[in-house]
């Protein structure tokens, strides 16, 4: 299980990222928009560095739904590893079994 404070922070992120989610793609566009001027696109560049710096999704980590863990997250299904294999044991994922040869 995860540390409760890392998962809270990364929902807090998350909050964070949808609120400025359309001020961040506008301000990226008029910054790469090579038909403005060069002031104004300074000025866009400018005004998305002083975003916080949690509304950017790079920042965000996957993690799993069940226990919190960040690493060895399958994205399809949300779950990490070793609770996907759990899942898939007691039968509640379809159409996913333990390999056998």
């Amino acid at each position: 299980m995860a540390k409760t404070s890392m998962v809270e922070r990364d929902k807090k992120r998350a909050k964070l990222v949808k609120k400025y989610a359309a001020k961040r793609a506008e301000l990226k566009r008029r910054s790469s928009d090579l038909s403005l001027p060069l002031e104004e696109r300074m000025a866009a560049s400018a005004a998305l560095a002083r975003l916080p710096r949690d509304s950017s999704p790079s920042r965000q980590r996957n993690r799993c739904e069940l226990s919190g863990r960040p690493r060895g997250v399958y994205s399809r299904f949300g779950l990490a590893r070793n609770k996907l294999r759990e899942a898939t044991m007691r039968g509640d994922v379809p159409g996913l079994r333990k390999a056998s040869w």
